[in-house]
This record gives C-alpha cells, sequence and structure tokens, in this order.
C-alpha cells in the first residue's frame, strides 16, 4: 500500500510541477487571471505532494520515549496540512485574483497558447487521476467510492485523487472561462473562471479536512475488524465475560487495542497469563495490522436496569 501511495505521489508531483511552470509561463504572456489561478493551482499542489512524501517518511520512524507508540500520524497531521494549504492558498488567492479581475480588468495578449496549455495539462492530469485512481480501486475493494474514502486509513492516495479530481475540473473551468471571454470580449468570465477555480479548491479542502480529522484524532478500526476480535475472544473457554474492545489507528499500518476481560475465576494466575499471550498472538495472526494489545483483567457485571424516577 505505501509503495503504490508513493507511486502515486510521485507521479503527481512530476506532473505538477511541469504542468505549474508552463501555466504561468502562459499567464504571464497572456494575462488571463483563469490561466494565474491554475498555475498557482498546480504549484499549490506540488508543494502539497512534496509534504506527503514528508510525511510518509516522518511514519516510518521507529518507537522511541517521546513517541513509544510511533510516528505513524505524522502521515493524518501532513494530509490534515496539505488541506489547510489547498483552502488557504490555492483557494484564497484564486477567488482574490478573480474579484481583482473583475473589478479591475486588464487586456489580455494572444490566449492560443492558453489552449495550448489547458489541452496538454488536460492530458498530463487525466493520465495522473487515471493512475491515482486504479491505485485507489486496489485499495477500495468491493466497496463504493464514497465508502472507501470514508473508511479508508491510508489518506496519502486519497488526498491525491482528490486533488487530481479538482485539477481536472478546474482545468475545463479555465478553460470554458478563457474561450467565452474570448467570443465575447468581457473580462468578467475569466475573472469568474477564476472564481470558480477557487470554489473548487475550496470544496475539495474542506472535504480533504474532514476525512482526515478523525484519523488525526484517534479514528477506531473498522467494525469487521473489531467482530473479528470479539469472536476470537469468544471462542476461549477462559473467558466468562468481554468488556470493552477498544482500538484505535495509530497510522495506516498501525492499530492499537485495548480489551477488558472477566476471566474464569477458577483458572490460576499462570493459566491467566498464558491465555493473555495466546490472545495476544491470535489477534495479531488473525490482523496483521494490529502492533499493540493490552488486556485489563476486570470483573463484569450484567447492568442493572436504569431506574425510573417519578414524573
Amino acid at each position: 500500500m505505501a509503495s503504490g501511495s508513493k507511486k502515486v505521489i510521485y507521479a503527481a508531483l512530476a506532473g505538477n510541477l511541469a504542468i505549474a511552470v508552463t501555466k504561468f509561463i502562459a499567464a504571464g504572456l497572456s494575462g488571463s487571471s483563469a490561466m494565474l489561478s491554475e498555475g498557482i493551482h498546480s504549484l499549490v499542489d506540488t508543494g502539497n505532494q512534496a509534504l506527503l512524501l514528508h510525511g510518509m517518511r516522518r511514519a516510518k520512524k521507529p518507537a522511541d520515549q517521546m513517541f513509544p507508540f510511533g510516528y505513524g500520524k505524522e502521515v493524518y497531521f501532513w494530509s490534515f496540512v496539505v488541506a489547510l494549504l489547498i483552502f488557504a492558498l490555492g483557494a484564497g488567492i484564486s477567488i482574490y485574483e478573480g474579484i481583482i479581475h473583475i473589478i479591475k480588468p486588464s487586456p489580455m495578449g494572444d490566449l492560443t497558447l492558453n489552449y495550448v496549455v489547458l489541452v496538454l495539462a488536460m492530458v498530463f492530469e487525466g493520465a495522473a487521476w487515471i493512475f491515482a485512481l486504479k491505485e485507489f480501486g486496489k485499495i477500495k475493494g468491493q466497496r463504493g467510492y464514497l465508502e472507501a474514502v470514508h473508511r479508508g486509513k491510508d489518506p496519502t492516495v486519497f488526498v491525491v485523487l482528490f486533488e487530481d479530481s479538482a485539477a481536472m475540473a478546474g482545468l475545463l473551468v479555465a478553460l470554458a472561462g478563457t474561450a467565452l471571454y474570448q467570443i465575447t470580449g468581457n473580462h468578467v468570465f475569466d475573472g469568474a473562471a477564476s472564481i470558480g477555480i477557487g470554489l473548487i479548491l475550496a470544496a475539495t479542502a474542506v472535504w480533504l479536512a474532514v476525512e482526515t480529522k478523525g484519523l488525526l484524532i484517534g479514528e477506531r478500526a473498522g467494525r469487521e475488524d473489531i467482530a473479528r476480535i470479539r469472536g476470537l475472544l469468544a471462542e476461549r473457554p477462559e473467558i466468562s465475560g468481554i468488556g470493552e474492545v477498544l482500538t484505535m489507528h495509530m497510522g495506516p499500518s498501525y492499530i492499537l487495542v485495548t480489551i477488558s476481560l472477566d476471566f474464569d475465576d477458577t483458572l490460576s494466575a499462570a493459566q491467566v497469563e498464558r491465555t493473555v499471550s495466546e490472545i495476544d498472538a491470535a489477534i495479531k495472526s488473525e490482523l496483521p495490522l494490529v502492533k499493540k494489545v493490552f488486556i485489563e483483567a476486570e470483573s463484569i457485571t450484567p447492568k442493572a436496569p436504569a431506574a425510573h424516577l417519578p414524573r
């Protein structure tokens, strides 16, 4: 999964850097606000991919005294930073440029280069988008795309997929704005296209922020994984009661599990110790992403029904 994520990010980074340079050249020659916004968009995306690679590298650091559970959540932190940058830089600057261009329009030059750059950008962005979609398809399995994004624990692939999707939509808006300006001679269309690109980026950023927030705070493992853990526990004759089964993703490939169990009172200390060791091994064998299992022995009694207070 990590290898696939890196391939997607490297492909997107290389494409966005080349596209950004050509967009800025076209914007400088034509004076198009929409093309300038597209250049900013590609430049922000390039920086974002660099941040994702940095996060993935940091997440591989081994656990130490300061961070005993490792640095896996670095990926979530930097993915959240990417969402903030898309919103603050990409969306903010694009909307600002569009408004300024509408209020104070300036004459635009030859737009031929704009069309060439936009078409080439659509080819390169489309190739990167298809590549990211294929990699995401390997991860999502039988789930729908929206469900896979919501339940996915590795944000790097879907962040790039979101960025590439926003890029394709932005290119279509820029192409429409440029064509409408050329047909009508009205600068409002070029400025409105820049604002439209900004709004697309803002929506993408908000969605990314929402999807990565839960992972950053400490999202549980999937329901199926928790059910499998409970199933393994239910098979143990030494256990007379199962309390809480709490899980947390410490990174895309690291699940922490804490369990409270009521052991049979006839078991000796040595038998409880052996049972705990066997449960630990069974859970890690069934769910390879589980790296740490903490088991607490406690007396679990059925909760008494709540008393009905007089009205």
